[in-house]
């Protein structure tokens, strides 16, 4: 949610940093211009003018605030402990935009609206879940919940906020029979995402051959639907070989979407290093932010986004799936730019350099040589993460100018 109407963001121009856009081409030495809660210039060597307050940010990159694509933030949801209130290691990683991941479905899904999107401070938009009650019970296998109109039309109703459909959980460790077929909640959500026109998310389990990974990728899922939790253990990443199996690139070539996906369970080095390494790229990077996984091994975007990073993805193709890409995939083309007239959403990062190690979620360790911090937050214009007091006078100077 933007300022209040009676709180006009400050004016700010971000002076000497290195802007990382992907969705301009940019990367390089530029000054970023803000007014009125839009970005109003983008260039080297901006003309400072009254009233404005001025952060220099040398030694910094700065970038479209980032979007995390797959969170859990109906923190009042009444049926699951899973979600965090939106605004916990969210502005303080530099994210300004924050989709939830089905927790709500076409049962509950007004409540969530008007319990915790329209209150938000950040930006938070979401998948509705193919299951009338979302996340967090039995429920999420009862194919009779799992209703392609009614989804559809939730996700019509609430347009401004819903991005696509959430399928999760269906079935995981138990052998089918005839009221829990193997693909009944993909069939549902792909429906579900026919109607309404949106993309779908999927979260999976191939356990029995009944319901195979390839199988997913290559024949259920449409171009543009997303699988998340790509690295997970359970997927069939790298062979014996240590080879990437081929089904991955064949589905990547006809549109559809990996999405990273970390959470308490679903993201394991032993695939993650390997792929990377041959070229296999995670489209968009998430976290599955949750009660589970805040304190570790996920923590937040930022340490995400290190982890990528340290495996040996650049950081501008880092920056990009975490600003541009996630804007494409969840069909939102305003976000994750700083283009002039943009909403001021902004990341100021800092690159530090050392020695740093990264868990995953079989509790194995990743040593590398840099970590991203994030130093400012700016949400529609107004700073929401300082922690260093850029731009501030300190406090000698305060108590002299009273």
């Amino acid at each position: 949610m933007p300022a209040s109407p009676d709180v006009r963001p400050p004016d700010l121009l971000l002076k000497g940093g290195h802007l990382i856009d992907p969705h301009n081409g940019l990367d390089g030495p530029a000054d970023v211009a803000i007014a009125g809660g839009r970005i109003v210039a983008v260039g080297p060597d901006l003309r400072t003018t009254g009233g404005q307050t001025v952060m220099d940010v040398t030694g910094l990159y700065v970038t479209p605030g980032l979007i995390d694509m797959h969170a859990h933030v109906f923190h009042t949801h009444r049926r699951s402990t899973l979600s965090l209130d939106p605004h916990v290691h969210t502005f303080s990683s530099g994210v300004t935009t924050v989709v939830d991941a089905g927790t709500s479905g076409w049962r509950d899904f007004a409540d969530f609206r008007t319990e915790v999107i329209d209150r938000a401070r950040i930006r938070v938009l979401a998948y509705v879940n193919i299951v009338g009650s979302g996340m967090g019970g039995d429920w999420e296998h009862d194919v009779g919940e799992m209703r392609p109109e009614r989804a559809a039309a939730t996700a019509e109703e609430h347009a401004e906020v819903v991005v696509g459909i959430k399928t999760a959980h269906y079935w995981a460790g138990r052998p089918f029979d005839a009221e829990h077929p193997p693909w009944a909640a993909v069939d549902a959500a792909v429906a579900a995402g026919e109607l309404c026109g949106l993309p779908v998310m999927v979260d999976f389990f191939p356990w029995l051959p009944e319901r195979p990974y390839p199988e997913l990728i290559l024949t259920k899922l449409r171009p543009g639907d997303i699988h998340t939790h790509v690295f997970a253990q359970q997927f069939p990443i790298i062979d014996a070989a240590d080879k990437v199996y081929d089904h991955l690139f064949r589905a990547r070539e006809r549109g559809v979407i990996f999405d990273l996906g970390h959470g308490a369970a679903s993201f394991w080095f032993r695939n993650a290093v390997p792929a990377i390494q041959q070229e296999f790229v995670p489209d968009s990077i998430s976290t599955d932010l949750h009660t589970g996984n805040v304190n570790g091994p996920v923590v937040d975007m930022a340490t995400t986004m290190s982890k990528v990073l340290n495996m040996g993805v650049a950081l501008p193709d880092v920056i990009a799936r975490s600003t541009v890409a996630p804007a494409r995939e969840i069909g939102r083309p305003d976000l994750g730019t700083l283009s002039p007239g943009s909403e001021a959403d902004v990341a100021v990062l800092a690159l530090d350099e050392g020695s740093f190690s990264f868990v995953d979620c079989g509790r194995t360790r990743l040593d590398g040589g840099c970590r991203l911090r994030c130093v400012l937050t700016v949400r529609a214009g107004g700073i929401v993460y300082n922690p260093n007091g850029l731009g501030l006078p300190s406090w000698q100077d305060a108590a002299t100018a009273t």
